[in-house]
């Protein structure tokens, strides 16, 4: 019986067609001379500049926003002399005079002996991600100027919560992302009170809210008080495992804080229940079923003896 073999391997025209039809634009610089081998034709419907106008890096550089060129370029070439594949995002020049920010994502190539042969990576559009970040900005002064923090505590309160959620959820929606949300409450707290007095109670409340705004780390994870002895932490583009972490993470620090509780049922030390929920916001969705799936999961955590975290699984 005879029979032919076949090459299932796509060719080079294949894998062209493959990085032509995505939004991110592919690139290749050789090193030596400091010209393009390849830039997509994705480059032209972005920024307006034809395919053929990008001969070397000096026209990456010059369609650069001026506060972007010095840095961005000095960065890119100590990581690229390094031999570390790395990222940045600037301002890029479209021909019609307007600025697009972009993430470009390079990968370092090596020939056999170690020395740098050229450069490969992807342009990505994110003025969508920065238009938020710009509000994110906006909000935050918000809060300082019309007071969205808790007066007690010195974090946000539940009408800065509301405003926050509200973007973070149209942002996930929109780029198809993760979002999470933490919702905590401090176990036996009125048991707290009645023990050590209102005064103690309310010190007890500002170093929680100490600890759990040190467990929100990046610069958009957000932590605000929710009422009483309830505090919610929201955190963009985080899976649910890494959300669970982020509870572990509360979990540990409130036991760090040593924060003693003689009247609790399950710690002499202050201890805190958490429910975890983690979306990818669809059109049909709100955001406010959202949030009362995580308080329900905050309840089950209650139920089953406190002292621990609920989520999907």
């Amino acid at each position: 019986m005879t029979g032919t073999t076949q090459n299932n391997e796509p060719d080079s025209t294949v894998y062209k067609a493959l990085l032509e039809s995505t939004k991110a634009i592919p690139w290749k610089l050789d090193w030596s001379t400091m010209r393009f081998a390849y830039i997509g034709p994705q480059i032209e419907r972005l920024l307006g500049w034809s395919q053929s106008s990008w001969a070397t890096s000096q026209d990456w550089v010059d369609r650069m926003h001026p506060d972007d060129k010095e840095w961005v370029a000095a960065y890119c070439i100590s990581k690229s002399k390094d031999g570390v594949d790395h990222e940045a995002d600037y301002r890029a020049l479209t021909k019609d005079g307007r600025y697009v920010w972009i993430r470009d994502v390079v990968h370092v190539i090596r020939d056999k002996n170690g020395e740098v042969e050229s450069l490969v990576g992807f342009m990505f559009d994110i003025s969508e991600r920065k238009e938020t970040e710009e509000k994110l900005i906006t909000l935050q002064k918000k809060l300082e100027e019309f007071s969205f923090k808790d007066g007690l505590t010195g974090v946000a309160n539940r009408r800065m919560f509301d405003s926050i959620m509200e973007v973070e959820w149209l942002n996930a929606r929109r780029n198809y992302q993760p979002l999470s949300v933490l919702m905590l409450d401090i176990d036996y707290f009125k048991q707290y009170n009645d023990h050590y007095g209102h005064i103690q109670g309310d010190d007890c409340l500002k170093r929680v809210a100490q600890v759990l705004s040190a467990a929100a780390r990046r610069s958009r994870d957000f932590c605000a008080r929710f009422g009483g002895e309830e505090f919610v932490l929201v955190l963009p583009e985080t899976d649910e495992d890494d959300a669970k972490k982020v509870a572990e993470r509360c979990h540990q620090l409130i036991f760090k804080a040593q924060i003693l509780h003689a009247k609790s049922e399950v710690s002499q030390i202050l201890t805190v229940s958490i429910g975890v929920g983690t979306v990818i916001p669809q059109t049909d969705e709100g955001a406010l079923t959202f949030i009362h799936e995580v308080d329900r999961r905050l309840y089950q955590a209650k139920q089953k003896g406190r002292n621990c975290v609920v989520s999907s699984h």
